[in-house]
């Protein structure tokens, strides 16, 4: 449980231990009086404001089970104190607050360094738990698969790791050597960090095993004629309520951020009659702990292998913009080709008002590549539909090819993509000529 977990971040003499991800079971008991800072600080220009950088922090902490958010507030700095983060007539003002609410867990939307984090536990009496802190918290409660478990626990492990620093005594205690040769024997803060970084050893072996079963499906999936679409998008955006749409599945879509971590994949059968194959990947977020981006490169790494991108936005929220832009950046650093083709998706349709529908009908008829939906009513699915399928029908090129009958599974590959405009069999195999598209011709060669 949270009141538990910062004593092994806090570098105890004991070894942190990975986590397992907690069970409904852990969350029927008491919940703890949580509240929630958001720093504003003045000379730093941000994407979105504070107000809306509180309000997504309030729901981060709700996507917690076991927390009671008893306040919330924007602390406005004009510099950030070393030791404290706030200034310290801020820490008494905040200190006096959480005493009269009996607050238990101060969550700062931001980063808490090491020692600010231990001075400010100190002068509040109470826990503190960073922004990094808390969404590695909310992924270790919602990780259900094997992979899910290792990456968030690589995470956090890596997180850990930063909080082991000198500003703890018993870190500074030493542990004499064998005697042959004076001098110190070896601190405190370096057997647990070595233990650490063991730990970490091992999760990454195992990692490269799920990593290793991932390529292969991977490469089971290009030898399928079908292509792969990626929903990517801000947490909360609606993407498993539309892939829930798309493929007839039953993934969890709730009103709550990081509903769903573990990917999924359906075939889906488009109105048109292509066969696609649906990918619903983790949501992202604003200032994702790099830990995070880290850990779960494995399961993103489904994005770079889609033949279509639907990035889908909520055009209900009010830094949809913001947040978009976010998502941008994220595919950036993921290393998404440019050229990889895209949809944009604006979804939760229902949910803008009507004297807002004119403009937002304006603003997407000069966009091609832009579509407005409910997936929740399914208002603008089957113009969305049509889009994908169109996506698809590229312009196609025609070649000749030389087959061996070695090359069986070529043959029928070309046959299953209905790419084969005459063919003439030989003693040595097939002279084929076909008429395709890039995308088809590059899995023909991947094959």
């Amino acid at each position: 449980m949270i009141s538990d977990d910062h004593d092994e971040e806090a570098g105890e003499d004991t070894p942190a231990e990975p986590r397992a991800p907690r069970g409904p079971q852990d969350t029927a008991t008491a919940l703890t009086r949580a509240y929630v800072v958001h720093p504003d600080l003045k000379t730093t220009r941000k994407r979105r404001l504070p107000e809306h950088g509180l309000a997504e922090a309030v729901a981060l902490a709700a996507a917690l089970p076991g927390l009671d958010v008893v306040g919330a507030e924007i602390a406005r700095i004009s510099r950030i104190a070393p030791g404290l983060l706030f200034g310290s007539g801020k820490v008494e003002e905040l200190k006096t607050r959480f005493k009269d609410l009996e607050v238990a867990l101060v969550l700062v939307d931001g980063t808490v360094g090491p020692v600010q984090q231990r001075n400010l536990e100190k002068e509040w009496g109470v826990k503190v738990l960073d922004r990094t802190g808390l969404i590695l918290e909310i992924f270790a409660d919602r990780a259900r698969t094997r992979e899910g478990v290792l990456q968030v626990e690589l995470a956090a492990l890596s997180y850990q790791r930063s909080r082991l620093v000198r500003a703890w005594t018993h870190l500074e205690r030493q542990r004499g050597g064998f005697g042959f040769v004076g001098g110190p024997g070896e601190t405190q803060i370096e057997t647990d960090r070595r233990a650490i970084d063991d730990e970490v050893i091992k999760l990454k072996r195992q990692l490269e095993q799920v990593v290793k079963t991932r390529e292969l499906h991977r490469a089971s999936r290009r030898k399928v004629p079908f292509p792969i679409v990626a929903l990517v998008g801000y947490t909360n955006a609606g993407k498993s309520t539309l892939f829930n749409r798309m493929t007839g599945a039953e993934v969890l879509a709730k009103d709550m951020l990081f509903a769903t971590l573990d990917p999924t994949m359906r075939g889906v059968t488009l109105p048109s009659g292509r066969k696609t194959i649906v990918s619903d990947t983790v949501g992202f977020i604003s200032d994702l702990p790099t830990q995070l981006v880290a850990a779960f490169r494995a399961t993103l790494e489904e994005v770079l292998e889609a033949d279509l991108i639907l990035h889908v936005r909520d055009i209900a929220h009010p830094e949809s913009a913001e947040q978009a832009a976010d998502v941008a950046d994220i595919l950036t650093s993921l290393g998404v080709k440019a050229d990889t083709p895209q949809l944009e998706i604006w979804n939760k349709l229902d949910l803008v008002p009507i004297e807002a529908r004119a403009s937002l009908e304006l603003s997407q008829a000069s966009r091609s590549n832009v579509f407005a939906i409910s997936a929740l009513t399914g208002e603008g699915l089957p113009a969305l539909f049509d889009a994908i399928s169109t996506a698809f029908d590229e312009a196609k090129t025609e070649a000749d090819l030389t087959l061996s009958f070695a090359q069986g599974r070529q043959h029928a590959w070309l046959h299953a993509e209905d790419v084969v405009v005459t063919e003439d069999q030989t003693d040595e195999g097939w002279q084929v000529h076909i008429r395709w598209t890039p995308r088809q011709e590059a899995r023909f060669k991947a094959l």
